[in-house]
Parts: structure tokens; C-alpha cells; sequence
């Protein structure tokens, strides 16, 4: 049996309601490779063909996309826990549309789509609990597009913070509550200028809408 760090593994929403003993055999079963990468080390490049997903163990990600004109966008920030080229994988036929960058010294493990969806008779109990799970994760990122294309489709910086906070009141249930962003990454997500966002951020206080410390925001 390969080494493979099982304890950070079996947290990851791949692996849930599977067993250290079983995750080993499982993953000596898929064949998992797991690569290291020093920091700015392109780990998918514009034009690849992704046959195998990337589970993040250390460091981190960002999903990058250039204009025809040069302009970077980055499209995400990934760390420990986290999947990336899974959609790609799906879609064999659909090249790597951006650039998968390390953001720092990262590990990262990769299996190959194939025979994660092909079950064998010596993993078949907990390979299916597999499927299902990564089902789960395409779900869960879906719903998470979903809700960006809701923040991005207003036209103003107004009515992208609006939005995004009216989606947190209901996520989290409260009127407080805590963003995983700072300024800077607010404003990636929402593709708007972070200066311009700041000051429409303290117009909104000043006009008594929201309160805010650091990423703590309260809707008034």
C-alpha cells in the first residue's frame, strides 16, 4: 500500500462516510498520485486535456483566466480540502479553458476520473459511497455558481453588495454574520473595482443599510 496522509484525507467531502482502512485500499485501488508544487508552478495550463482531478492536501490554488487582450481574471481561490478540474474531466472533449496556478508550495492529489467512476470488485462497497460523494461536490459547486451569476447579474456595485449580503442573511440565518473574504477577494467575486467598492460600502453605513468590522457585516 502506497503512503498516502489519510488523516487530512478522510475530512474531505470526497472521501465522507468512508473509513481510514477503507480510504487506503481505495485509493491504492484508484491509483492516486500525489504531486508537489512550488509556488507560481502552473499545475493545468490553457489548451490541457484533464483526465484526472486534483484534490488540494496543502497550499493553495487559484483558478486563472486571461482575456484575449491579456486582462487576468481570477475565477477562484482553493485550499486545503478543495477539488479542482473536475468539470473538465467530465467533458473530455472540452479543453482547460484558464490556468490552475500554485498561489503557494501545495501537494495535491489526483485520481484518475475513469476509474473513479468504474467500480471493481474489491473496492465496490465504498467506491460507490465515492460517486456518490463527488456527486455531492458537483451539486455543492453548482449551487455556488449559482448564486455568483445572482451576485454578478446586477449592474451596479449596490446592488451586487445587496445581493450578496441578502444570500448570506439566508445561508446563515442571521442578520450577523461572518464573510470568508477580505476587501480584495470580495471584490474579485463580485468583479468589481475594490476601491469603488469600499467607498459604496461606507455609503451604505452612512446611509444606515449595513454595519461592518473587518468581515463581520450586519444588515440593518
Amino acid at each position: 500500500m502506497r503512503a498516502y496522509p489519510i488523516k487530512d484525507l478522510k475530512h474531505s467531502p470526497l472521501f465522507r462516510g468512508i473509513t481510514e482502512d477503507e480510504l487506503g485500499t481505495m485509493l491504492d485501488c484508484l491509483s492516486g498520485t500525489i504531486r508537489k508544487y512550488k509556488k507560481d508552478a502552473s499545475i493545468f495550463r490553457w489548451g490541457d486535456q484533464i483526465s484526472q482531478i486534483g484534490l488540494i492536501l496543502k497550499g493553495n490554488v487559484h483558478i486563472v483566466r486571461e482575456s484575449y487582450w491579456g486582462k487576468e481574471s481570477l475565477l477562484a481561490r482553493l485550499g486545503p480540502g478543495d477539488l479542482f478540474g473536475e468539470t473538465y474531466a467530465c467533458v473530455p472533449q472540452a479543453a482547460f479553458d484558464g490556468t490552475a496556478l500554485a498561489a503557494a508550495d501545495t501537494e495535491i492529489l489526483f485520481l484518475d476520473l475513469k476509474r473513479v467512476l468504474t467500480t471493481c470488485s474489491s473496492a465496490c462497497r465504498f467506491h460507490t459511497r465515492l460517486i456518490q460523494n463527488l456527486l455531492g461536490v458537483l451539486a455543492e459547486k453548482n449551487l455556488h455558481f449559482s448564486r455568483k451569476i445572482d451576485c454578478l447579474a446586477p449592474h451596479t456595485i449596490r446592488a451586487k453588495l445587496m445581493e450578496y449580503f441578502s444570500q448570506q442573511t439566508r445561508l446563515q440565518g442571521t442578520r450577523t454574520f461572518t464573510i470568508p473574504f477580505n476587501r480584495q477577494q470580495l471584490a474579485d467575486y463580485l468583479s468589481v473595482d475594490r476601491s469603488s467598492m469600499t467607498v459604496e460600502l461606507y455609503k451604505m453605513k452612512d446611509e444606515g443599510l449595513i454595519e461592518f468590522q473587518k468581515n463581520q457585516f450586519t444588515v440593518c
